[in-house]
């Protein structure tokens, strides 16, 4: 059975998702960021989260030569900061205000969470290398809104 990949892709926009932004520092020392819907936590015991990218991405080999990974969550009022890594182009971090984590990857301001993770593993998975990354240091805010994502669109969180 063959599925229509545009059919797929409103299907699987019917699950709603937070919005991260990864930051890596690149190949030539470049601080690397792209913005990532496609992350999971794995486990607790030992803390391990995954995110995938592309294998069409100009970002991907930078990924997988690096050590160090941030994983930003972001905020309800960062879809700017959001779309502004999801677009490929100059130097994403214009402008912004970051300081060095873990393995240098560049930590952006203000997000409702900061994780700062060392490589895990790296897997082969169709169109996407799946990486999985143990956190080694975080920061939270509690009180933060997420950013998500549904449909193609980013949506805002209800109370029920």
């Amino acid at each position: 059975m063959s599925l229509d990949s545009h059919a797929l892709r409103e299907t699987l926009g019917l699950f709603v998702t937070g919005v991260t932004i990864i930051t890596t520092r690149g190949t030539d020392q470049e601080r690397i960021g792209i913005t990532a819907n496609s992350f999971n936590s794995v486990s607790l015991d030992p803390p391990l989260v995954l995110w995938s990218v592309g294998k069409s991405s100009r970002s991907l080999p930078h990924f997988e030569a690096a050590t160090h990974y941030a994983v930003h969550i972001l905020r309800d009022d960062q879809a700017e900061l959001s779309k502004r890594f999801a677009k490929s182009g100059p130097d994403k971090f214009n402008g912004l205000n970051t300081e060095p984590g873990l393995g240098d990857a560049p930590l952006l301001p203000d997000c409702a969470a900061r994780l700062e993770c060392s490589l895990y593993g790296q897997h082969p998975a169709g169109d996407h290398t799946i990486f999985v990354a143990r956190i080694d240091r975080m920061q939270s805010d509690a009180s933060a809104r997420p950013l998500v994502y549904h449909g193609g669109r980013y949506a805002e969180l209800a109370d029920y």
